[in-house]
């Protein structure tokens, strides 16, 4: 029997990065209101950016995201670097996907574990488990520390990468720290084999909602940085034509703007590159998918989470490779690839733990920067948690309100959402 009455204010959401809020309201079992609310004031990166010269650009927008900072960084730098022509040397380019590496075991675990494991132990936060499931936190722990050296490794530092500059990097590690860092990451399948064994024993709430899926592809890596856009709806897109995929538009109760493509809604993030790109991962991956008893095409939006299991696996795994290719080369230090400032435009795009970002810029003779569009993954799934949502809600009607209420925070949660860095719009009134 559902529920005559039901109402529910969240103000705001826990266990999420930024603010906002979910909003239910059923009369006499007929549902009035189902929604999430992007209640964050916005933030003008773009305006930020304009006026300022290329070099500037990769340091200022790493700062939209605490936790995407190394991918906020390459993508501004994909960008600026197709602009002006700038090649990378193969070592750059090695040392960019291990950084990005790093960044996406860093995000994962630190979802996985922190934002989503405590609602199937039963806690409102990681901190009682200290106490209940010591030895998972202590593994989370570890492989926290280990992505975060591996950043700072590469980067210059674990957050807001100084040493990743406009064709290449101003510090180059040594072989001593590869190798070190090569080892701890062979140990570190260890604490992999665990995540994935205890995530495939968790109870997944049943639901199945067909999408879209929309991410990077490339013919022979799972693709992280560049490549072309690609969704499970058969189309494929030069990354310079995003806007087709993206197609904006503004709602009332949000200050994040949403898109649609070929639906009115899409998907981006671990699942996506998953159901796009699985024949790509690794196959310790593979084995980890299959335990925890996934193959495309995955339609449950609380399996994110468990597409994000398998891409630390793959991540760790790559990484491994990436080091054995960097020591074969002989890695050395060598200056960033130079470049000739003139007036230029370019479009650069990575898929970043939340899912597929875009940078755009326009440059003038000076290098200065007149135009800038960041569009942000979570930017992109708003329309699709609300579609999900409304398409939950009526089959867990027959639950108390307070189930209602927990699985709806679960299902905005597995998405992964990184409110903050979605609000780019502002809604003024002039009188």
């Amino acid at each position: 029997m559902s529920q005559v009455d039901v109402n529910i204010h969240v103000h705001h959401l826990t266990r999420v990065e930024g603010h906002g809020d979910i909003v239910v309201d059923v009369k006499n079992g007929e549902i009035k209101t189902c929604r999430f609310e992007v209640v964050e004031a916005p933030r003008f990166f773009e305006a930020f950016v304009r006026g300022r010269p290329y070099s500037e650009l990769s340091h200022i927008t790493s700062r939209i995201c605490g936790i995407c900072s190394v991918g906020h960084s390459t993508a501004s730098l994909e960008a600026t670097e197709k602009a002006l022509g700038v090649q990378l040397t193969e070592q750059a380019r090695l040392l960019r996907k291990l950084i990005f590496h790093g960044e996406i075991i860093d995000s994962h675990v630190l979802h996985t574990y922190y934002l989503v494991a405590p609602d199937f132990f039963g806690a409102h936060s990681v901190i009682p488990l200290v106490e209940t499931h010591r030895d998972v936190v202590l593994r989370a722990l570890r492989i926290k520390k280990l992505s975060g050296d591996l950043c700072a490794m590469v980067g210059g530092r674990h957050t807001h990468p100084c040493a990743m500059t406009v064709g290449g990097f101003t510090h180059t590690p040594g072989e001593k720290e590869l190798r070190a860092m090569q080892a701890r990451l062979i140990e570190a399948r260890a604490d992999m084999d665990e995540t994935v064994a205890l995530f495939a024993t968790l109870p997944w709430p049943a639901f199945e909602r067909e999408t879209e899926y929309v991410s990077l592809s490339k013919p022979d890596e799972y693709a992280f940085i560049g490549g072309q856009i690609k969704t499970t709806d058969g189309f494929i897109y030069p990354i310079e034509e995003y806007q087709k995929v993206t197609n904006e538009w503004c709602v009332p109760f949000s200050t994040a703007k949403w898109a649609r493509h070929n639906r009115e809604s899409y998907m981006v993030g671990a699942l996506a590159r998953f159901n796009n790109n699985y024949e790509q991962l690794h196959p310790r991956a593979k084995e980890a998918a299959a335990k925890l008893g996934m193959k495309p095409l995955v339609t449950n939006p609380f399996l994110n989470s468990a597409a994000q299991v398998i891409e630390m696996v793959h991540s760790v795994e790559d990484s491994i490779r990436i080091i054995d290719e960097l020591l074969t080369r002989g890695v050395k230090p060598e200056a960033p690839a130079p470049h000739q400032v003139k007036a230029c435009e370019g479009v650069g795009s990575c898929d970043v733990p939340r899912g597929i970002l875009f940078h755009h810029y326009v440059y003038d003779d000076n290098g200065i920067c007149v135009r800038a569009n960041c569009i942000i993954p979570t930017n992109q799934n708003w329309a699709n948690v609300n579609a999900d949502m409304q398409a939950f809600l009526p089959q867990i009607l027959d639950r108390p309100q307070d189930e209602i209420r927990h699985l709806l925070e679960m299902l905005v949660r597995a998405y992964d959402p990184c409110i903050s860095c979605s609000t780019h719009f502002l809604n003024v009134t002039f009188v």
